[in-house]
């Protein structure tokens, strides 16, 4: 799986919306998240009009400005993010893996691919803003996480 800039962009900013709110702020400009998270402001800019789009954040123009998260950050998961930014969560030629059908030797390949978007679903849909703010993630997170060989490349 690549996750991309905006993925990556999105989730730190919202998760700086989350514990800016934990604090007793209301909102915070594009500005102030991009220093924060030392990111392009003109791109972060483009992923929060996505995140309004979607529903994830609001925003108020004005000297007292800025964004806020729209739902509380313990109803906000991971995966709502991916699929608001980047769309859905595991694609095959432009495909959703349960649309892939394929003839002979490679038959049975689409379960695979349903089981790889199912394993991601468990993980993005399963930790919320607020887990990863508090640092209190899931077990089933903690227990992938801490497989022998999770953290080597290969």
């Amino acid at each position: 799986m690549d996750i991309s800039a905006r993925t990556d962009y999105a989730i730190r900013a919202l998760l700086s919306l989350a514990a800016a709110h934990r604090s007793g702020s209301t909102s915070l400009s594009a500005e102030s998240l991009a220093r924060e998270q030392d990111l392009p402001r003109k791109f972060l800019e483009a992923i929060l009009a996505d995140l309004r789009r979607g529903g994830l954040v609001v925003s108020q123009r004005g000297s007292a400005g800025g964004y806020r998260l729209a739902l509380p950050a313990e109803e906000l998961t991971l995966g709502m993010v991916v699929r608001t930014v980047d769309g859905p969560l595991a694609e095959v030629r432009g495909l959703r893996p349960h649309q892939t059908a394929y003839e002979g030797v490679a038959q049975h390949l689409p379960v695979v691919w349903v089981a790889l978007r199912a394993s991601m679903r468990h993980v993005l849909d399963g930790v919320t803003l607020a887990d990863l703010v508090t640092g209190e993630l899931p077990d089933h997170v903690r227990g992938l996480a801490e497989e022998p060989d999770a953290w080597l490349p290969r």
